[in-house]
């Protein structure tokens, strides 16, 4: 019995080494993504601060391709840095796979937590954008002034983290907390973060960055109009169905190469 179990434990021993079964404590990875996914997840940190949207905070992860069960994020670094060295493979509990003894953003329950809530979802930023931050702590909603932002729909949901966890440190750092980020989200494409910043969601990094590069847009937008005095002239249901039902990928395809060479250039 004693030898069974020997060989039992060195065959496993060796299947680890091999890198397909993990070590013990340790979840497997899901399989070697494709390159133009990496290349897109550190393309997506330096657009994000490129385009004046995350400075040296905020992340953006992406789901697997190979496992939906797994998650792309780089180790707690300034976005503009990340490098695909700096990236990590999480499942959706946020336990990393290959950690390698690095630094993790303490935020990454954001990420796992939406994941689980959201099938639909394959790319997920949170930023601290200055332009959303008004709208998080005041009772005017964040509303679509000009078509680009017509996925705001009629306004976007704002999560109250005392509402669900009490008083904190303002940081989504557990899994209790995600999940209630998650449940504010609901099945939008956004939420605001109170007195924090934004969560975007998408169902690739295109959409996702490009929602929240068109999130801080229009609602810098909006507070210009707003100081103007006098009523805002917001966009039409029909308007937003209309532009919608164009295809919402269109208002990124341009943008997302462009905003991609410039990141890659460096």
């Amino acid at each position: 019995m004693r030898s069974h179990r020997f060989l039992a434990g060195s065959a496993l021993m060796l299947l680890a080494g091999l890198g397909l079964v993990a070590a013990q404590g340790t979840p497997a990875s899901g399989g070697a993504p494709d390159p133009k996914l990496i290349e897109d997840l550190v393309a997506s940190n330096r657009i994000l601060h490129q385009q004046g949207v995350n400075d040296a905070f905020g992340h953006v992860s992406v789901r697997s391709d190979k496992n939906p069960n797994r998650y792309l994020l780089a180790r707690s670094l300034a976005p503009d840095l990340v490098t695909a060295d700096d990236l990590i493979e999480y499942d959706l509990d946020s336990n990393p796979v290959n950690l390698k003894g690095r630094e993790q953003y303490s935020e990454r329950y954001i990420h796992g937590e939406i994941y689980k809530a959201r099938p639909d979802v394959r790319a997920i930023v949170h930023n601290h954008s200055p332009d959303v931050i008004p709208f998080s702590v005041s009772t005017v909603r964040l509303r679509p002034v000009f078509h680009v932002a017509s996925f705001l729909g009629d306004g976007v949901p704002v999560f109250d983290i005392r509402k669900d966890i009490g008083i904190t440190d303002m940081l989504v750092s557990d899994a209790a907390r995600g999940r209630a980020l998650a449940k504010a989200l609901a099945n939008a494409p956004a939420v605001l973060m109170r007195g924090h910043g934004a969560t975007v969601v998408g169902p690739s990094l295109p959409y996702a960055v490009g929602r929240s590069v068109y999130l801080s847009f229009n609602a810098r937008v909006q507070a210009q109009a707003m100081a103007l005095g006098g009523p805002v002239t917001f966009l039409d249901p029909g308007e937003i169905k209309a532009y919608l039902d164009r295809g919402e990928s269109r208002g990124y395809e341009r943008p997302w190469e462009s905003w991609k060479r410039q990141a890659m250039a460096r």
